[in-house]
């Protein structure tokens, strides 16, 4: 037996054995990418490497490609350096863009969790005023998939410019900045299996951009400081080998359709949209997410609820809350999501434990209900 069922790949994805090795040739390799000595031009040459697989993952040209340290800082990068006062974002954002712009409108949301167009249009049309709108590709605790081809004609009709927060999203689905037509793009290295404390901003030929971090020359004059050579070669080989879909789809069908079967009442959020082939939310009635994650965790499986950012802390999803779903409910959700080296023994184990957890409530209901029967 495999000594944990992993299910937790949205919080990070383990490291690929392919990235390991990337970063300890790189680190073998030492240097300054901008020192233009022997030892400096290896490392430049390890960095151009990755820029160039990294931007073939995402569609993207090898220049339009800004190496961060990881996908909150991409995001913020963007939102800042547009230069658009105006923002605007959707109610199911991840903090890391609802927090660098406290002033930003929001967009409601379906049921669903999908951008409401008529609001966005709306809200486009309401101001003369240069805006810049971010919308994610797919949600980090649903799996949600947004319309970003409707966002961005939208944008482009009122001459808005648009950030698409990708970072759950590569891997798993095509990812191209052409297609997609933003003009920002980010990523993350550690959610296709590559080290944490990685990650980058596309950006568009043309998009404006100023530099949040000022000092040298790196990025092209887009983001000082040293390149992290050993975590950029790493982003750069998981970036080789995340295949969008990974054929997960089924796995996730399987299990979703065990858990229901398990308990009827149970609610996978989002089903009725378009989502991440890897990604579910479901409710247990009545057992608190802090209970099942405890439970699965001492079966051996690892799962969470909802984002993975707050200090381990389990508290209320603003993302189900824009849902609409009633916080007793919300607060009986976790989120299971697979990744490269999920299998069916993986699936198979998560059932087990959670069935367990479900029958001993409703055996310890049962047996409470009974003895207060016939104490009355």
């Amino acid at each position: 037996m495999r000594p944990l069922a992993y299910l937790d790949h949205n919080a990070t994805s383990p490291l690929r054995p392919a990235a390991w090795d990337a970063m300890a040739e790189a680190m073998r390799a030492g240097g300054n990418p901008s020192s233009v000595h022997a030892s400096g031009r290896r490392a430049r040459a390890i960095v151009d490497k990755a820029r160039r697989e990294v931007a073939s993952l995402a569609g993207a040209e090898p220049s339009e490609i800004v190496f961060t340290s990881g996908g909150t800082e991409a995001n913020n990068l963007a939102l800042s350096g547009a230069g658009r006062r105006r923002v605007l974002i959707s109610a199911v954002e991840h903090d890391s863009v609802r927090r660098p712009v406290p002033q930003a409108e929001v967009l409601p949301v379906d049921g669903e969790g999908v951008l409401d167009l008529a609001a966005l249009e709306r809200a486009l049309a309401a101001s003369a005023e240069p805006v810049l709108l971010s919308v994610m590709l797919a949600n980090n605790e649903t799996g949600v998939l947004q319309p970003i081809a409707e966002v961005v004609r939208l944008a482009r009709r009122a001459g808005a410019l648009v950030h698409c927060d990708a970072v759950q999203a590569a891997g798993k689905v095509p990812v191209d900045l052409r297609d997609l037509g933003v003009d920002y793009l980010s990523l993350s290295a550690h959610k296709i299996g590559g080290p944490t404390g990685g990650g980058a901003l596309l950006v568009r030929k043309g998009a404006p951009l100023s530099p949040a971090l000022r000092g040298g020359g790196q990025e092209s004059n887009r983001r000082a400081g040293t390149e992290n050579v050993a975590g950029i070669a790493g982003f750069g080989a998981a970036a080789v080998l995340a295949a969008p879909g990974l054929g997960l789809g089924a796995l996730r069908d399987k299990l979703e359709l065990s858990l229901v079967q398990i308990a009827p009442a149970a609610r996978v959020f989002g089903a009725g949209a378009p989502r991440l082939c890897n990604t579910s939310c479901v409710s247990m009635p009545g057992i608190a997410a802090e209970t099942q994650i405890m439970a699965l965790d001492l079966a051996g499986v690892c799962v969470s609820a909802g984002a993975a950012c707050s200090s381990g802390k389990v508290q209320r999803s603003p993302v189900l809350e824009a849902m609409g779903v009633p916080a007793a409910e919300a607060a009986c959700a976790i989120r299971i999501s697979l990744g490269w080296n999920t299998e069916s023994a993986d699936i198979e184990r998560l059932i087990t434990a959670w069935q367990d957890l479900y029958i001993r409530v409703q055996q310890s209901d049962i047996f409470h209900t009974g003895s207060r029967a016939r104490a009355a």
